[in-house]
């Protein structure tokens, strides 16, 4: 069964601004799939669709088989773990508290942590390889660390599904390579993993497919190499055939 499945989805703005329709999508379990296409043409919108912070204009949604629109916040919370564009509220958190924050879903307002929810957060911290920042606080850290400290949180929210908008925005390229890699390890243990990337010839080295958005065309959805090496991502993306070989 996919993880994730959306069913001739409809996403937009009411009454009328549509940037996506039809949209018959899968996410299976260890899938790393690369959401691209122009700034503007609706890749936020849909992440946030399909997280339910936002209300679709048609369709279905599922999660693990069952209709989104049934699951309450905190049961979404426990399949879907989130990482948007923009920094935490308080930069004045430590690292290990917002690491911490990931276990909410379990842990209730009160946020008492049991032995399982630190078991999760150690895990994410190694997994992360950020052992070295736990005695700092968010505004010492570089872009580069604060985006692995975010991800570091998805990950302590033990969800079969991470999804990240841009998550390697603003990075240099060093850090951009150590994070994609990153997310290909986690996707190899078993996780699925959407971004959304503007970084096409990096991400193609580690995603199983692309989701590819254009305005007012059907998604075109395939295995980056394929697509690449085929002509067809740079014929939908209006860009010369040369540039991604």
């Amino acid at each position: 069964m996919d993880i994730l499945e959306t069913i001739d989805l409809k996403i937009g703005y009411p009454p009328s601004k549509v940037l996506g329709q039809n949209l018959n999508l899968s996410c299976s379990s260890g899938e790393l799939i690369g959401l691209i296409g122009q700034n503007g043409v609706g890749k936020s919108t849909l992440i946030r669709t399909i997280c339910g912070l936002q209300p679709k204009l048609g369709g279905m949604i599922k999660l693990n088989g069952d209709h989104l629109t049934d699951k309450n916040p905190n049961a979404i919370a426990k399949i879907i773990s989130v990482v948007l564009t923009g920094k935490p509220q308080s930069l004045n958190l430590s690292v290990l508290e917002l690491i911490a924050l990931g276990r909410h879903p379990y842990s209730g307002w009160l946020g008492k942590l049991r032995s399982e929810d630190k078991s999760k957060i150690d895990d994410a911290i190694d997994q992360m390889q950020i052992n070295y920042l736990m005695g700092k606080r968010l505004y010492e850290l570089s872009d580069g660390q604060l985006q692995k400290v975010m991800i570091a949180r998805a990950l302590a929210q033990d969800t079969p599904l991470i999804i990240l908008d841009e998550p390697t925005s603003h990075l240099d390229l060093k850090n951009k390579i150590e994070v994609l890699n990153l997310l290909k390890s986690i996707s190899d243990s078993g996780k699925s993993i959407l971004i959304s990337t503007h970084e096409i010839q990096l991400s193609a080295r580690v995603c199983d497919s692309y989701w590819c958005m254009d305005f007012g065309k059907e998604m075109l959805i395939g295995q980056p190499r394929k697509l690449i090496e085929s002509g067809a991502l740079q014929a939908y993306l209006h860009i010369p055939k040369e540039t991604l070989i």
